[in-house]
């Protein structure tokens, strides 16, 4: 297996690298890169570039490890034995399959996406050492070992909220997804928005870039807002004067799509007034 991308995501050539080199070594590939960049993106385009089954596991800050295994539902084991319900008799009936599990039976080699894992508690890569390690885990209720009949490959997402345990870490091949450079993201965009007049591309990301450049900036836009700005643009019809004329002296033109708290926003009203001679 091989991915070398597809028409609808453009990768770089170290992205392809990571990507090739963790399927050959069979190691899980820890993403990093900060929010926007396509890192959930990859998994997807992976699987779709393989022809692959993806599985999803997003994790959130109160997800525990077990979960992505499996999850014994005593308490409704409980109750129907209240009831006197024959499923009781049977415990598989109330074990409930984790994302883990799900791609551990798969009979076709499926990309499993392990989405934000910083989000959880810092034991959480720990506790899925040796699962996905050895690719198989012991099912304690009923006295079963699960075994991948197919190694997924893993993707495993990070923001870097968090340090990861230098155990895991040694598992993993690690890529950072550096933020692109202009020439990279106009590809990005025309992938997008192929309609896309050179002089409008050129004076949005040129306007882009003063934006995330612009020192005491909170959060900087993402991959992801330039497209939802320029897909405001084009539907609007914005003339590429409107944004060179509005780059230094105002808010950006539909700044709403870019601009994500109140901070940042006040930085370029203050920015503005003091462009106007703070009149």
């Amino acid at each position: 297996m091989q991915f070398n991308g597809t028409d609808d995501y453009v990768v770089s050539d170290d992205l392809t690298v990571a990507v090739n080199a963790a399927i050959t070594l069979e190691r899980p590939l820890l993403v990093k890169g900060e929010p926007g960049t396509g890192k959930t993106e990859l998994a997807k385009q992976l699987a779709q570039a393989l022809d692959a089954p993806l599985i999803e596991w997003h994790i959130k800050s109160t997800t525990k490890a077990q979960q992505g295994l499996y999850e014994y539902d005593v308490v409704s084991r409980l109750r129907d034995s209240q009831l006197g319900d024959e499923r009781i008799k049977d415990v598989k009936n109330y074990i409930k399959k984790g994302k883990i599990w799900e791609a551990f039976e798969a009979k076709k080699r499926t990309i499993l996406l392990i989405d934000e894992i910083d989000k959880a508690d810092i034991e959480f890569p720990n506790d899925l050492l040796q699962e996905l390690d050895k690719m198989e885990f012991f099912v304690y209720e009923t006295g079963e070992t699960i075994k991948a009949e197919q190694r997924p490959i893993i993707i495993i997402t990070s923001n870097n909220e968090k340090e990861l345990p230098d155990a895991f870490l040694r598992r993993c091949f690690f890529h950072y997804i550096r933020f692109p450079d202009a020439e990279t993201l106009a590809k990005i965009i025309e992938v997008h928005h192929p309609a896309i007049k050179p002089q409008l591309l050129s004076e949005a990301l040129t306007q882009f870039y003063e934006i995330r450049e612009q020192p005491g900036l909170k959060k900087k836009p993402s991959t992801s807002e330039v497209l939802d700005w320029l897909k405001l643009l084009l539907a609007e019809d914005i003339d590429p004067e409107v944004l060179k004329r509005d780059g230094a002296s105002a808010l950006p033109t539909l700044h709403g799509a870019l601009l994500k708290n109140e901070q940042d926003v006040h930085l370029f009203e203050r920015l503005a007034f003091i462009a106007r001679g703070g009149r």
